[in-house]
């Protein structure tokens, strides 16, 4: 094999020119130089136009008139760290609907089970469209001191809800979560023997304009609870404004107070005696069920409190809230059932559970404003105060299946009083870049005098009072339509089966007083022959009711 010496390989620049020389007298060779030419030619034609025509496609023509960049007013700017929180929050706060039917399912007999199931989730579905409709413009839209006028169907709106910087919809999602929990809360009193139809009815009045109407009272951007205290404004000589962080009147006391006005309306469940006529409570079927539900709603909570921020910049208070909503909670399952033991001799978790609920409740208007002292003692009150109420019902011969008015309503009245009591004058208020505490609120047991106690005093009767009012007038004109109570007839079959055709559990029947009548029926009839005829004998017949 020839070895190429390193000389032969170097070939120098006058010997490729010349090289070249004599290729391009090759007419082969010229003939291939142009294509070749030609073609990076081309193909550098075309990635200039493809330049060109992308550019003009996507790209802004900057002319000197318009170098300045625009002007941005506050609504058009949308906080991204802001709106995440908020829409993880509203999250939490839509899966406390697990919690309310879970618990609300527990609490009741196995016979109106699958009522509990449908009234919850109609509910949720109705509550969204009436939000979307015009619930959110009467309640979060400016106009008037009483109602919005703003926001009809969503429309009209900016790209951020007033200055919070939370991007419209996102806010719109979290407050729909609020209302539907409302609309929850009011069917916990009425379980047993309301009608499928008269629920649909009244929970239009709910959640289209008693809970939207009155919460603008405190919420809205111009009701006259929130400017109480100011110039021109309801009651100026006040100088404070009503204060209701996250919802203990505006949510939980609404809820609690339409639900006790159904109860009244509707009376006690046939077969419900009292303790003051030698009967008690009827039996909830299902403790499991109602106790995890119950820490789903707790679970849910940090959503419900924190989130009402609607602000991931202050991180301090998000943590303050939080840490508040869990002691409270705890005073509260702690003192309810030490307090419940000796009137029962026994260690009751249905206590137990309402009384973190009633906690949770307290909590939720003044947890921006307390220290975590102040959250264990208004919630220690609160487990006391809803074993109070619920006796107190007792003895009115009301019929609350689950609690609900002393749970939300009573200890909703109780939390927003709390803030008057305990906020401890460190903070202020939250902001879409932190905490602005250079007006802090301070309670009575603070040095701050009766000022704030007496603003949430009132601010507290005006919704509570035309709650009850309103209400008790809406569950009337349902009742006078026929439609508001089953008949006795279907009351003793069991809403399932009379209701919707079918029992929450169809394969089971463990005692003679968590079975209606009628159960016995649908099992003969799933179990007899194709002729249709049913068998007497069929161990599967219950007479219970």
């Amino acid at each position: 094999m020839k070895t190429i010496d390193a000389t032969e390989r170097t070939v120098g620049f006058i010997d490729k020119v010349a090289r070249l020389r004599s290729r391009l007298r090759d007419p082969e060779w010229r003939h291939y130089g142009y294509l070749l030419l030609g073609g990076k030619m081309l193909g550098i034609a075309t990635l200039l136009g493809s330049i060109y025509v992308l550019t003009n496609m996507f790209g802004t023509t900057v002319h000197a008139e318009d170098a300045a960049p625009p002007v941005l007013t506050g609504n058009d700017i949308v906080n991204p760290i802001n709106t995440v929180w908020t829409l993880v929050a509203a999250f939490l706060v839509f899966g406390m609907q697990a919690g309310f039917t879970m618990l609300e399912a527990g609490f009741c007999r196995s016979r109106e089970t699958v009522n509990v199931l449908m009234e919850c989730v109609v509910d949720t579905c109705l509550c969204g469209l009436l939000f979307y409709a015009w619930g959110f413009a009467f309640m979060f839209g400016a106009g008037t001191p009483l109602f919005g006028t703003q926001y009809f169907f969503l429309q009209g709106a900016p790209a951020t809800y007033g200055s919070s910087g939370v991007a419209f919809l996102a806010f719109w999602i979290f407050q729909y979560a609020f209302a539907d929990t409302c609309s929850t809360i009011t069917s916990g009193a009425m379980i047993g023997r309301t009608g499928f139809f008269g629920d649909l009815v009244y929970s239009v009045g709910v959640s289209g304009f008693i809970y939207p109407i009155f919460g603008h009272w405190a919420w809205g951007p111009d009701g006259f609870l929130a400017t109480m205290g100011s110039d021109g404004n309801f009651l100026p000589s006040l100088g404070m404004s009503f204060h209701d962080f996250a919802g203990s009147t505006v949510v939980h006391s609404i809820g609690g107070f339409v639900a006790l006005a159904g109860a009244i309306v509707l009376g006690p469940r046939l077969g419900r005696r009292f303790k003051r006529d030698g009967g008690g409570p009827m039996l909830p079927h299902d403790l499991t069920v109602a106790t995890v539900g119950g820490f789903i709603l707790w679970f849910g909570w940090y959503g419900f409190n924190p989130g009402s921020t609607l602000s991931a910049m202050d991180a301090e208070g998000i943590g303050r809230i939080a840490a508040n909503t869990t002691l409270a909670a705890c005073a509260a399952g702690l003192s309810a059932m030490f307090y419940a033991y000796p009137k029962t001799k026994t260690w009751d978790v249905s206590f137990t559970v309402n009384g973190f609920l009633a906690g949770l409740v307290a909590i939720t208007c003044p947890c921006y404003w307390v220290s975590p002292t102040g959250a264990v003692l208004l919630g220690g009150i609160a487990g006391v105060i809803v074993v109070v109420a619920v006796d107190v019902l007792e003895y009115l011969r009301i019929d609350d299946p689950i609690g609900a008015v002393p749970v939300h309503g009573i200890c909703g009245i109780w939390g927003t009083l709390s803030l008057g009591l305990f906020a401890s004058g460190q903070f202020g208020a939250t902001g879409p870049l932190g905490a602005d505490n250079s007006a802090p609120l301070t309670g009575l047991f603070y040095g701050g005098g009766f000022q704030v106690l007496i603003a949430q005093a009132i601010g507290s009767f005006c919704i509570v009072g035309a709650t009850c009012l309103t209400s008790l007038a809406m569950m009337y004109a349902v009742n006078a339509l026929g439609i508001l109570r089953v008949s006795q007839e279907g009351e003793m079959q069991g809403l399932d089966l009379h209701e919707h055709g079918i029992p929450a559990y169809p394969e089971y029947a463990l005692h003679s007083a968590a079975t209606p009548h009628g159960t016995g029926a649908f099992v003969e009839a799933v179990l007899a022959p194709s002729s249709g005829t049913v068998r007497s004998g069929s161990p599967a017949r219950a007479t219970g009711h």
